[in-house]
């Protein structure tokens, strides 16, 4: 690898973060308890004058997105990982539950905790195969037949 640039196979804390982020904004869009999202959005329209083109069109990028990352996350992790990335989520969450530092007073609670947990697993699967090949050195590929 002599004509790799310095930094062009690296992975760092800043790569992941903006994984999450995208992957929060993502989750967000779709839903969040607070009433400013695309489900409430199409709620009101529904009850006022019927969503038009736009709510079509912003429907649809949201899927897009949702593909995208669902298929990155499958792919990477695969089902075991999958499994047990949402098992280490459920622990931690449980473990700051015991801690008294999470509470589930409310269903707005519980809801913000999922919706934070979907995107750390999606930007874990969108990570996954740059922390494999930094801490393995292997590279992941997807096969055809898939």
């Amino acid at each position: 690898m002599a004509n790799a640039k310095p930094g062009k196979d690296s992975f760092g804390l800043t790569d992941f973060l903006l994984r999450w982020l995208a992957a929060i904004a993502l989750v967000l869009a779709t839903y969040n308890p607070s009433g400013w999202s695309y489900v409430h959005w199409v709620k009101s329209a529904i009850s006022e004058s019927g969503p038009g083109p736009v709510h079509f069109l912003a429907g649809a990028l949201l899927i897009a997105g949702w593909s995208i990352f669902i298929v990155a996350t499958r792919r990477s992790l695969g089902d075991l990982g999958l499994l047990l990335s949402i098992a280490v989520l459920a622990a931690l969450v449980w473990f700051l539950v015991d801690l008294g530092w999470l509470g589930f007073d409310s269903v707005t609670a519980v809801s913000w905790v999922v919706l934070a947990c979907v995107s750390v697993l999606l930007a874990l699967g969108l990570s996954w195969s740059h922390v494999w090949r930094r801490m393995t050195g292997q590279l992941e590929v997807d096969d055809a037949d898939d």
